[in-house]
């Protein structure tokens, strides 16, 4: 585990407000802000992921947002690894690290570790499941001889489940299900010496917010952006192709649908991914105060100066 004195750990649904609350207490605390979202991790998806924009990253130091093409299957364990990288980083420069994002799995590898494989996101769960009902065993069996050909080996070709099973491992983490049975990740925080909030909003507001951002992403050139990560033909199956709005985008761009049919769609993904976020967190991360958002930067001081007295900080049951 890195030397970390203090960590600050935001989350929260999208649209919700974290990513400015982080980047007041970055500034308050001399922090570096670390991305725990990930598809801002993409470098192609700055505007359609509403990464932080240039303007914000010169305030203060900012850490792994587009760092990886849109070509590759980024997983939580490479974000693991990039991550006690920039840990290093924060302790030789006398930082403090303020995580911010939506994606849960990757706050409860930072906090508990990858001893185990991790919960297998839904999308692709459904995914993988689509295709054996509609394309059968054989083109998921080859698929994992590519990508996983030990277990893959390991498997009679006509094992549905079994290669069902290893495919979403991989295809959702990036390493093998061997690779899961024989190797962890030990935790990178401590989660009883770190700051931490989950951040609430009404459901109506947060439906506007989505709303609103989403038409201010197609001001700012979320469209063109789209645009140009379709002219690379990339397999549609990457994460960074199904970013909420992708799709939907490229939709309209192939002439099937019109810019406010695609727009409609964009803004359901994200209200239902929001939902998820909020029931992921309350049932995965129990101790994680829920607040609002114009109240995480009084909770997260409260939480530093109990950490200063050399206390943990208490169990409370997000909302």
């Amino acid at each position: 585990m890195p030397e970390t004195k203090r960590a600050v750990l935001i989350a929260g649904p999208t649209a919700s407000g974290k990513s400015a609350l982080a980047m007041r207490l970055a500034e308050a605390l001399g922090g570096v802000v670390i991305n725990a979202d990930s598809m801002q991790v993409y470098r192609d998806l700055r505007v359609i992921t509403a990464r932080p924009t240039a303007a914000e990253e010169a305030r203060v130091p900012h850490r792994l947002y587009g760092h990886v093409d849109a070509a590759e299957n980024y997983s939580t364990g490479r974000w693991c690894r990039d991550v006690a990288e920039v840990l290093d980083e924060a302790a030789r420069e006398g930082r403090v690290p303020v995580f911010v994002g939506g994606t849960g799995l990757y706050f409860k590898a930072l906090t508990s570790g990858l001893a185990a494989v991790p919960p297998i996101p839904a999308d692709i769960r459904e995914g993988v499941r689509g295709r054996l009902a509609s394309e059968g065993v054989a083109p998921l069996y080859n698929e994992l001889l590519e990508r996983d050909p030990k277990t893959a080996h390991r498997l009679m070709p006509n094992d549905r489940s079994r290669i069902s099973r290893a495919l979403e491992v991989v295809l959702a983490t990036g390493r093998s299900l061997s690779d899961w049975h024989a190797h962890g990740l030990p935790p990178l925080i401590a989660g009883a010496r770190a700051a931490k909030v989950f951040i609430t909003c009404a459901r109506t507001e947060l439906v506007r917010r989505i709303e609103v951002r989403f038409g201010a992403m197609l001001e700012a050139g979320a469209l063109d952006e789209v645009r140009a990560l379709a002219a690379r033909h990339l397999e549609p199956t990457l994460p960074a192709m199904k970013a909420h709005g992708v799709p939907w985008l490229v939709r309209h761009l192939n002439g099937e649908i019109s810019l406010d049919e695609a727009a409609a769609g964009a803004i359901m993904d994200t209200r239902r991914y929001a939902k998820r976020q909020v029931t992921w967190f309350r049932n995965q991360m129990t101790d994680w105060p829920a607040v609002p958002a114009e109240e995480g930067a009084a909770e997260i001081e409260r939480q530093l100066t109990v950490l200063a007295g050399g206390q943990t900080i208490p169990a409370e049951p997000a909302k």
